[in-house]
């Protein structure tokens, strides 16, 4: 037991000043290209699978079966999947399921004296099942549940959370306006006899497309049941070239405050992606500067079963 607490007191170091300072903060990394490429202010899209990790409501009204699969190359040897699609049951409604899987490497696992006894793979993993419905044309809902569980050599901590989302349509005016609470719930087993909070949070935002011109704006508000709550925003901006080709372009103020060493953040907080449609496939990428820090690569791909 020793060596287990040795280990995470090491492991839980480094993590905790990559991903955050609350257990399963691996819940906060954009799962989507393209939600990541637009600054993460997602909580008010309407048209990607993806949407069920932002406001489980924005599932009500995509059409088909999409499955979209992503890839992101965190720092160091720490890499993420995730999957998400959704499905219609006719009289009932929208539905959708997911997984996010993030793996931290390999670590060395040493005793009190220092000596080598060996290699763990830690890893985080989310399982999550969505419902969404609508109140009328203008207004849609949803809710979600998501099954956590997190690994650290031969111990492991198991959670369960749930969201809840609302929108307010207005396609007419090319406006969305989102709310979301998410990760609500609690640790039912965690490491070293600490409890630990989940990342909960509550977004707010809009998008909006633009009558003349093929673009659409992104905005929100991350996490508004923070202190700071007002320092949390995200913006985003998505340029149609042509019917297979969009350009993204998003910022995120809260990550150019964490990323800045010494008087500058470099590129810290901006990111960009595009976004081909290719023989029917969408095909994502997204770069989030980390600042001198280094960087993030996402790519993603959606497929429409119809």
């Amino acid at each position: 037991m020793k060596n287990v607490k040795l280990i995470f007191v090491l492991f839980f170091g480094i993590v905790f000043q990559v991903l955050g300072q609350s257990t399963y903060d691996f819940l906060r990394l954009d799962s989507s290209p393209r939600a990541s490429a637009l600054g993460g202010a997602y909580v008010a899209d309407t048209s990607d699978p993806n949407i069920i990790f932002y406001n489980p409501a924005g599932i009500s009204t995509i059409e088909n079966i999409p499955i979209s699969f992503s890839f992101l190359k965190h720092l160091a040897d720490i890499n993420s999947v995730s999957l998400a699609s959704t499905f219609n049951i006719s009289g009932i409604g929208k539905f959708a399921s997911a997984l996010q899987y993030i793996n931290y490497g390999s670590f060395e696992e040493r005793d009190e004296a220092g000596n080598e006894i060996g290699s763990f793979n830690p890893s985080d993993l989310a399982l999550t099942i969505a419902y969404g419905n609508s109140f009328n044309k203008h207004i849609t809902y949803g809710a979600s549940i998501k099954l956590i569980n997190s690994t650290i050599a031969d111990n492991s901590s198991f959670g369960i959370a749930g969201d809840l989302g609302m929108q307010y349509l207005l396609p007419e005016y090319g406006w969305n306006f989102g709310l979301s609470l998410l990760n609500m719930g609690s640790q039912i087993t965690y490491y070293n006899e600490l409890n630990e909070s989940l990342p909960f949070s509550v977004q707010l935002g809009a998008t909006k497309k633009l009558e003349r011109m093929p673009l659409q704006l992104f905005f929100a508000f991350t996490r508004l049941n923070d202190e700071d709550r007002f320092k949390f925003f995200n913006v985003g901006a998505e340029f149609t070239l042509s019917k297979i080709i969009q350009l993204r372009f998003g910022y995120d103020n809260i990550k150019r405050e964490e990323y800045k060493v010494a008087s500058t953040s470099a590129l810290g907080g901006f990111s960009f992606g595009v976004g081909i449609d290719v023989a029917g496939y969408d095909v994502d990428y997204a770069f989030n500067s980390l600042g001198a820090i280094g960087a993030m690569h996402r790519i993603g791909v959606t497929a429409v079963i119809k």
